[in-house]
Order: structure tokens, then sequence, then C-alpha cells
């Protein structure tokens, strides 16, 4: 696992091998970003990354510049260890929170540019991210929703998705908010 884009370019990131976690392969993570890329600018974005595991997503847009980036997993291991590396690298704009992502996007308030979630492939409840997401209004205006999960499962029912990008057993849903309040 390493860091593909910015200021932490080519860090090989090391989690501990028992972290309960699967995470977003380079290849994956490579072709997320340049889509990315030429999407939005990085700098002073304010990211949720939703069952942050390993953190690597939340490494990479930290890497990037973005203003801040609140990494949720309900695994201590896995928040220590993005707390550590996020320390360890000054990465002073992550901040952590041990959750179930569900309770705390039901109680979260604040507007997001960007809100990426991998959840475990076999968690029944994935179609229920964007609902809640778009229901309690956390993306800004123009805001991207992204969720990974396995290419069989089909999210496009709902009236925010845009897309779906396929790489192998792995897809990225991509969900955008038209609203144009400000």
């Amino acid at each position: 696992m390493r860091i593909i884009g910015g200021n932490l370019k080519g860090l090989r990131l090391n989690p501990p091998k028992n972290l309960p976690v699967r995470p977003t392969t380079d290849l994956a993570k490579e072709a997320l970003f340049n889509i990315l890329q030429n999407q939005i600018d990085f700098e002073n974005i304010k990211v949720l990354d939703l069952f942050a595991g390993t953190g690597n997503i939340s490494f990479e847009f930290a890497s990037r510049e973005a203003a801040q980036v609140i990494s949720v997993d309900r695994s201590i291991h896995c928040i220590n260890y993005i707390k550590d590396t996020a320390r360890q690298h000054r990465l002073e704009q992550i901040k952590t929170y041990k959750a179930d992502v569900f309770k705390y996007l039901e109680l979260e308030t604040d507007q997001y540019d960007l809100i990426f979630a991998d959840p475990p492939y076999d968690l029944n409840r994935i179609p229920e991210i964007a609902k809640i997401v778009f229901e309690k209004n956390l993306l800004l205006p123009d805001g991207l929703l992204i969720i990974e999960h396995q290419s069989l499962q089909n999210l496009s029912n709902h009236p925010a998705f845009v897309e779906q990008r396929k790489y192998g057993h792995s897809s990225f849903s991509f969900f955008r908010n038209q609203s144009n309040e400000n």
C-alpha cells in the first residue's frame, strides 16, 4: 500500500496485519484519483472517509492537501493506526472517530465536499449509505459521494447516482449532490 500523489507521494504504508480490513487496491485507488483529479480541486476540500480501515484513502486526500479529513471506523485498532500514522507524517488535518458508521451518519450535521465509503462487501446495508447521506444533506452543493462495493452489486437506483466504474471485483459508484443551494 502506497500513497500515489501529493506531498507524500511514494510513501509506503505498512499497517499491522491483524486489522479487520480489505484495503482498496493501489490499482483501484490510482484509477479513482485519476477520475477525481479531473473533477475536483483537492486543496481545501472537506472529506469524510467512512469505514476508513487502514486510512489508505484518508492519507491520500491529506497528502493532496485536503483541508479536513474525518476518518470513521468502528475498530479501535484501525483508528489507532490512522492516528499514529497521521501524527508521524504531520497530517494534522486528519481527525479520527471510533464509531459505527450508521450511528455516526445519523448524528452528523456537517457538510462535506466529498464522502468516501468503503464498507465490508458483505454488509447488507450498503444501499442505505447514499439514502442517509442525501436525506441528512451531508454533501455541499455539487458534492460527491463515492461508495466502493462488489462489482456485482448495483446501486444505480438512487436518484443522485451518476455512474459506476468497475475495477475487477471492486466498483466505485458515484453520486452527486445536484442541489444549487448556498
